[in-house]
């Protein structure tokens, strides 16, 4: 399978659960129209970077892809974040709503981080993943 497969099927995992259920339901009242009130500067990106390998990069891989070593076996596999978070969907509501609640509603190991960052520290995974390449 080439790399650009690849990265499509792990955006097939938990991501396109969520996509479906933000098509039919749309992104839940709480986190909808949120702007990221970080500015997205190299000091957001770079203490999202800490946050997200720290807490993220488990599953999602260090760059994002959806690869990484907690990610095999997984089903459905951890969403390549690279791929989302460069789509239209990905808006910052969607995004701390994925963060925020996790997938347990939509039957994914994707845990719920509310409880465990802070807004703030959200905000800042964020602007990192928009910094993804």
């Amino acid at each position: 399978m080439g790399p650009g497969m690849r990265g499509h099927g792990m955006m097939m995992g938990s991501s396109m659960q969520r996509h479906r259920q933000a098509m039919m339901g749309g992104v839940p009242k709480a986190y909808q129209g949120l702007s990221n009130p970080l500015s997205p500067d190299g000091r957001m990106v770079s203490e999202g970077k800490v946050l997200y390998q720290a807490n993220c990069a488990a599953c999602h891989g260090d760059t994002g892809a959806g690869d990484g070593p907690a990610a095999a076996g997984m089903s459905p596999p951890p969403a390549n974040l690279q791929w989302l978070a460069s789509r239209p969907m990905a808006s910052d509501g969607y995004l701390m709503w994925a963060i925020s609640e996790g997938g347990a509603e939509l039957g994914t190991a994707m845990p719920a981080f509310k409880n465990s960052l802070s807004e703030n520290q959200r905000w800042k995974v964020i602007r990192y993943l928009e910094a993804l390449p």
